[in-house]
This record gives structure tokens, C-alpha cells and sequence, in this order.
């Protein structure tokens, strides 16, 4: 089971909370199948009122995002894995099975990591390297034990990567 990490960047505008309600409405099917347990908002402004009641309505637990959004919503976060997403970011056709199938078959140090053809050029080159040599750094998209981003491993230690065959679109 995973808890999705949702990073909410920047100002919390009324485009951001559209984009964050897109990726937690994607999320249901997941929440139906099984795979979605919970789910994080690790948000710049947590104190926006928008995100307080999104974050009520929906049930899911609301942290400051600090330095590193993915390890803020690793504390809070009751699952095992994280899924690691960006406001806007919607799972496309085949995530649930390929999300239930890296858990089922891979080491706990690895790192899942879904298309995301959407990102920065840099990013997806960068993540492209990062297959080969291995990861410090978790980026949406990326499938992370909780438990290795409240140790801070990704930072001190290099983990590897499988690129996993499901996308994230923009919703």
C-alpha cells in the first residue's frame, strides 16, 4: 500500500487548488483497488484556508513542506511507500497495476520511478541518468519507502532506480 505525498510548490493560487483537486479525484481508483491508503499535502502555505478544507474534505493529512517536501510527508504518512506527486500530476492508464506490481517485486531500497513527460527537459535527462548510476534525490513521480526519507538515506547514499512502464500526465 502507498501514502500519496502531494507537493503543492509556490503560492497557493486558485489554478494550484484546481491542480490539486485534479491529482486527488485521479487517486480514487487507486483508494478503490487498494494500492492508495492515504494520502499527504506538503504545501508551502499550509495555512491557506483552500488547502486546509481541500486537505479536510478529502482526509488528508496537511504538512509545512520545508526543505524537502518528500521527507515532510514521509512523518505523517502510514504506509509503507510514498508516492511521490506534484499538484496537477494524474496517473494515466495502467498506474494501479504497475504501482501494485514494483511493491510486490521489488528490494526496499529501490526507487519506482513513472514517466513524466510533462517535466523540464533538465529533469527528465537528469532521471534518465539517474537509471543508470542510481538516485540522492527523490522527484515526483518517484515510489520511495517512507521509512528511508525519514532516515534521510536518499541524501547520504545513492539508491537505485527502476523506471516503471506508467506516465504521470497533467491534469
Amino acid at each position: 500500500m502507498f501514502t500519496a505525498a502531494i507537493h503543492l510548490p509556490g503560492a497557493i493560487t486558485p489554478e494550484c487548488i484546481d491542480a490539486l483537486a485534479d491529482t486527488l479525484a485521479a487517486l480514487v481508483a487507486g483508494v478503490a483497488a487498494g494500492v492508495v491508503g492515504d494520502a499527504v499535502i506538503a504545501a508551502a502555505h499550509p495555512e491557506d484556508p483552500d488547502v486546509a478544507t481541500m486537505a479536510e474534505s478529502t482526509g488528508a493529512a496537511l504538512v509545512a513542506r520545508g526543505r524537502d517536501p518528500w521527507a515532510a510527508a514521509a512523518g505523517p504518512a502510514r504506509r509503507p511507500w510514498l508516492l511521490c506527486l506534484e499538484a496537477g500530476d494524474v496517473p494515466a492508464e495502467g498506474w494501479i497495476r504497475a504501482l501494485d506490481r514494483f511493491a510486490a517485486t521489488t528490494n526496499p531500497e529501490a526507487v519506482g520511478r513513472l514517466r513524466r513527460p510533462h517535466a523540464p527537459l533538465f529533469e527528465r535527462i537528469a532521471g534518465r541518468r539517474e537509471a543508470l548510476t542510481g538516485t540522492r534525490q527523490i522527484r515526483a513521480g518517484d515510489l520511495v519507502r517512507a521509512e528511508a526519507l525519514r532516515a534521510g538515506l536518499p541524501l547520504k547514499a545513492r539508491l537505485p532506480v527502476r523506471p516503471l512502464r506508467a506516465a504521470l500526465l497533467r491534469g
